[in-house]
């Protein structure tokens, strides 16, 4: 059930309150979905669609009636869903609007045995109050274990030396391997797999550095790992290990343009996504000796076809996604996903949900606006953050003339969350889960609450993100503390940007802005605006926020589309123009 605390007990009556995000105040009448056991006021039933450890199946018995029904036709599972709970699958079974359309609002939960949840319709589960949780953490070792085994198998051939001598070869001086010891692995991603993969690295004597821009620095040198920046890492590694999840950000983070920064005769693996590479870019390199070898288990399209030229390659060591398939990893997950199924029914908050809570209505139409300018504002400071120290101190600041006790901001702070996290990682952040991913991830967020004068008409008057201890790729967004500071509002319901560092701006947060810093003086923003009319980028609002006539100043573009690489060198190459960032909304 939601925890229910006294707001009055919180705050103070100074004018300036601070309350970090652990105990910040859930009013009582705010709720998130509930979820009862069954419709009859008996045993709840969960169906299972898919073969589950009998550890997980056990525990399920012990407070449900379980349907383990397999190889349902869509038809088939559309029947028995109006009979049941919840609901736990694998990847084979596709849980469609359908699906939650049939259950006429019994179905409470979605199990899905595994991390993705690709096969899942998240926003008809949330439109029809059912909670999607999943089983991320159960396979961690599984997975790092075969990281390393595709690591070592690479270095010594051992796939391709076992084809050949099952051929009836003996040819033991062509599949002559690389030693691992003193040779340098970057592991890209350094989350549970990531760091697990590191670990064991080590102790094979390899010098491990890491690029990920929210791992702590102190828990990446707690197991003797250097944390440095992309660059840095694909240019000197002798080996990468690949373990990002697959996003808008890292889809073909692999590509002809990466390859070229690597060292000659690089070695890579890949246990995470298989669009995180560019596969023909791949296949270029390897032909072109580049990349000396690559060990796969995930592809871009799984099964890949029979000819995959890849897959075919005499360099390439491939597996058939079995990052996980240990039959102790199988056994864990159906034991995590099981637990995560049973608190929900049982109304408990699940760590690992997946899909928003349900809010209430009045509460939602209100904070509407809020909630994407909150989710904004965390996008755009992040993209903000530049080198290798990671994102671990973010103050989120409310400025309002409503009482305390009148505003709750647990769905900001998860939607500021969401902004700086989601972007970059699998995980589906809200309410539920906002708080765990970010401790998770070594992100710790306090809130402050600006206590204004005023009607209290509107919930919030502004919101101010800052992230500490960290370098910027654009340095006119540091506050005088030297932190990035990104401010905004909500101006006749759509959400804006009204300042950068100390700089007053004024543009809306639809589609990506460009932030330039410039001498102030006459014809920028007619400059600006011809290059970017002249490539057929449709600009939506421009704005200028100056120190004083004639001095710094910096100008805010709204374009619809992403420009080029060479319309965004077009104005930096403008004289005046000391820089410039371009970030995506």
């Amino acid at each position: 059930m939601a925890t229910s605390l006294n707001l009055s007990s919180i705050f103070s009556s100074s004018r300036l309150v601070t309350t970090p995000s652990s105990v910040f105040p859930i009013r009582q009448r705010r709720r998130i979905i509930l979820v009862t056991s069954s419709s009859s006021g008996g045993k709840p039933t969960i169906l299972v669609t898919e073969k589950l450890g009998q550890a997980g199946i056990d525990l399920l018995k012990k407070y449900a009636n379980v349907d383990c029904s397999y190889d349902l036709s869509l038809e088939e599972l559309c029947t028995k869903i109006s009979l049941c709970d919840a609901l736990i699958v694998r990847s084979g079974t596709k849980v469609g609007r359908d699906v939650f359309e049939s259950s006429r609002g019994r179905l409470k939960v979605v199990g899905r045995a595994g991390v993705g949840i690709d096969n899942v319709d998240l926003a008809a589960a949330t439109e029809y109050g059912c909670l999607v949780v999943n089983a991320p953490t159960a396979n961690t070792v599984a997975a790092a274990e075969h990281g390393i085994a595709l690591l070592t198998a690479m270095a010594r051939n051992i796939a391709q030396a076992d084809a050949s001598i099952k051929a009836g070869k003996w040819t033991r001086n062509k599949y002559v391997g690389v030693s691992l010891v003193g040779k340098t692995l970057a592991v890209l991603g350094f989350g549970k797999v990531g760091s697990e993969v590191a670990r064991r690295a080590r102790g094979l004597g390899m010098h491990v550095i890491t690029h990920d821009p929210y791992a702590p620095a102190d828990r990446a040198r707690a197991i003797g790992v250097e944390l440095v920046s992309f660059e840095v890492a694909i240019s000197t590694a002798d080996f990468i290990s690949l373990h990002l999840p697959l996003t808008a950000a890292t889809s073909k983070m692999m590509n002809d343009v990466t390859f070229a920064m690597m060292k000659k005769g690089v070695r890579i693996v890949n246990v995470a996504r298989g669009g995180v590479i560019d596969e023909e870019a791949l296949l270029r390199a390897l032909d072109s000796g580049i990349v000396a070898q690559a060990a796969l288990d995930v592809f871009t399209v799984e099964p890949p076809v029979k000819d995959n030229k890849l897959v075919l390659h005499e360099s390439v060591t491939a597996t058939p996604h079995l990052g996980a398939s240990t039959m102790e990893a199988q056994e864990g997950v159906a034991i995590e996903v099981a637990e995560a199924v049973i608190g929900a029914l049982r109304g408990e908050l699940a760590a690992t949900a997946v899909n928003a809570p349900m809010v209430p209505l009045e509460v939602l139409r209100e904070l509407k606006p809020y909630v994407v300018l909150a989710e904004k504002l965390g996008r755009l400071a992040v993209q903000l953050v530049t080198g290798g120290s990671g994102v671990n101190a973010v103050k989120v600041t409310y400025a309002s003339s409503r009482a305390p006790d009148d505003l709750d901001t647990r769905l900001l702070r998860a939607m500021v969350i969401k902004g700086l996290i989601e972007p970059i990682s699998s995980v589906f952040i809200n309410l539920v889960n906002s708080d765990y991913i970010a401790k998770q991830r070594g992100v710790k967020i306090s809130e402050e609450r600006m206590v204004l004068d005023g009607s209290p008409e509107n919930p919030i008057e502004y919101i101010t993100v800052r992230i500490a201890n960290v370098e910027s790729r654009f340095a006119s967004a540091l506050s005088e503390s030297g932190e990035i500071k990104v401010e905004g509002r909500v101006k006749q319901g759509v959400p804006s940007l009204t300042k950068v560092g100390l700089f007053g701006v004024d543009v809306s947060l639809e589609g990506s802005v460009i932030l330039c810093r410039q001498v102030d003086q006459p014809g920028m923003i007619g400059k600006v605006a011809s290059i970017l009319g002249d490539e057929n980028v449709n600009v939506s609002f421009m704005s200028v926020g100056r120190i004083a006539p004639g001095k710094q100043a910096v100008m805010a573009i709204g374009v619809d589309e992403q420009p080029s690489k060479e319309t965004l060198k077009k104005i930096g190459d403008i004289p005046a123009i000391e820089e410039f960032v371009f970030l995506k909304l």
